[in-house]
């Protein structure tokens, strides 16, 4: 793989009920249903719906062992419509539902987290060596017979790792870290490739997308260094809906997808499922068109371990990024493609702290682009970088997804100092754009960060419009991350980094967190809002809108 060229990662090919991933296969696209899974009829139309979308996978949640058993009905019904998409049964906390499901369906999601280890009690943080091995084979023991029912039945395995969503002996030795996050998903496959079992896809998610791009490459590394070449499933969980939701997780998808990672991919928003395959689908083939662009200079210098979202701020910035539109100083405009044999002016930038805006006409806009500001880091330049990038598109949602796929990887990858973006659209909507990009990149904040889960089958109101409530209540609080979340079996965990959040507690009922900790348990969703809103008065950091 390279950071500059795209190539797609070759991983071992996984298939699941007659749908391959990795290998040659394309980037396949998914989606999740947000029915009751005992309601087959509801499921299997709204799976339907998917498919006919786009989508070629569709999971299902699956609490217990009936919702697994009604995943029997959803395919009778599915395969009746002449339907074949291949469904997976969503656990957690179940080991007996996810033998269940694996004789019904074509694959099992688990989470190493809660599979076998009751998650977030902080109750034990300490083990010894002998403790900890004990553990380990306590995950042996339960995971063999859901090896043996997968293997017998064709069925593959998704080990889907969350952030904040680790087990007790991970936190003990690693905290809720990227490398945790991979610890907890290695310990499952070096358990799996011990016993020859490998029809197993990853996923490894998170809201933040620093944390989710830096944990899936992390992944990566440590599979290759112990010989695993399994498929990789991308996404930033909790991305929230409408144009921000789309601008987060074009960002963080994008930016992996463009140095050749990732397999399957899903966009969650907490929209109706459907809505998540044609965004999915853009983005995939947006980055996938690179395929075969202008050779890129591989740098044969890059200095490691320099920060470049230091190394190129503006002068006189203390912190966060500038404005994204710069106006008033002196660019030195020079082109991606740039070379430094041919140019005059090379010793006066690296001279000076002479500002230089980059663009590139190359497919493969971004890996030029990192390319010359690797080449020109190595050489001594240290002048902050603006990177103007041109879009012909009109439609607002198309601009959007490919404005945040470019600039995202730029800024995740810490590659410059400011963007500008530059499309036929009116000022007021570029300006949103290149705000909200900076956002999802978690480099400026300038509205209010929600945090929403896109609804499953475990959520027990309406997540979109009770999001929608929420942020008309809260969302001029731009200093503040909340959490929109539909249950607890992920909510606090993955809402982690969030101020405060709103968590599904059980049918119509409500429980209220500030980071972590809970402070309301179970009140009437009636009464959820205002106790949200007391509580952030309470810490001094309500203010009245304007």
């Amino acid at each position: 793989m390279s950071r500059y060229n795209y190539k797609r990662r070759l991983a071992r090919t996984v298939n699941v009920g007659g749908t391959g991933i990795g290998g040659e296969n394309p980037i396949r696209l998914q989606s999740m249903t947000n029915t009751d899974t005992l309601d087959a009829g509801a499921s299997a139309a709204q799976a339907l719906r998917i498919a006919e979308a786009g989508g070629e996978i569709v999971r299902l949640t699956t609490q217990g062992q009936k919702q697994a058993a009604a995943l029997a009905e959803v395919r009778r019904i599915l395969d009746a419509e002449g339907c074949h998409v291949p469904l997976v049964a969503d656990v957690h906390f179940n080991p007996k539902a996810a033998l269940t499901a694996a004789e019904v369906c074509e694959k099992v999601r688990i989470n190493p987290g809660n599979f076998v280890d009751a998650a977030r009690t902080f109750r034990k943080l300490e083990f010894t060596d002998e403790e900890y091995a004990a553990e380990i084979g306590k995950i042996r023991t339960a995971l063999l017979p859901m090896l043996e029912t997968c293997r017998r039945r064709g069925t593959a395995l998704r080990l889907g790792v969350n952030h904040g969503s680790l087990s007790d002996r991970i936190m003990s030795r690693y905290g809720d870290t990227p490398a945790g996050m991979v610890e907890s998903a290695m310990e499952f496959l070096r358990i799996c490739r011990s016993e020859d079992f490998n029809d197993i896809v990853i996923s490894i998610k998170a809201s933040n997308t620093q944390v989710m791009t830096a944990t899936v490459r992390l992944l990566v590394k440590e599979m290759q260094e112990e010989g695993m070449d399994y498929p990789l499933h991308l996404g930033v969980t909790e991305a929230g809906d409408g144009e921000d939701g789309r601008i987060k997780s074009a960002a963080g998808i994008a930016t992996l997808l463009a140095e050749g990672i990732g397999d399957t991919i899903r966009v969650s928003l907490s929209e109706a499922p459907e809505a998540e395959i044609p965004v999915a689908r853009f983005l995939r083939d947006y980055i996938t068109s690179r395929e075969g662009h202008a050779p890129v200079i591989e740098p044969e210098t890059v200095l490691p371990g320099l920060s470049r979202s230091h190394s190129f701020r503006m002068p006189g910035n203390s912190g966060n990024l500038p404005e994204p539109l710069v106006a008033g100083l002196d660019f030195a405009e020079i082109p991606a493609s740039w070379h430094f044999t041919d140019a005059s002016s090379l010793p006066r930038l690296l001279s000076d702290t002479l500002p230089v805006v980059l663009s590139s006409a190359n497919a493969n806009a971004t890996g030029e682009i990192m390319s010359w500001i690797d080449r020109f880091q190595a050489l001594g330049g240290k002048n902050p970088v603006l990177v103007s990038l041109r879009y012909d598109d009109s439609d607002s949602g198309n601009l959007a997804i490919k404005a945040a796929a470019d600039f995202g990887t730029l800024l995740l990858n810490g590659y410059c100092s400011a963007i500008s973006l530059d499309a036929p659209a009116d000022t007021e909507t570029i300006h949103r754009l290149e705000l909200a990009i900076l956002q999802a990149a978690r480099l400026r904040f300038s509205k209010t960060e929600f945090i929403a889960c896109p609804s499953c089958g475990r959520t027990l109101f309406d997540l979109p419009a009770t999001l929608q409530e929420v942020k008309a209540a809260v969302g001029h609080l731009k200093d503040l991350k909340i959490g929109v979340m539909g249950c607890v079996v992920n909510g606090p965990g993955e809402m982690a980094d969030a101020d405060y959040g709103y968590v599904g507690a059980g049918r119509g009922r409500v429980s209220i967190y500030r980071g972590k900790d809970l402070i309301e348990k179970n009140i009437p969703r009636e009464e959820a809002l205002a106790a949200l809103i007391a509580l952030i008065k309470a810490d001094g950091r309500w203010q009245a809108p304007r």
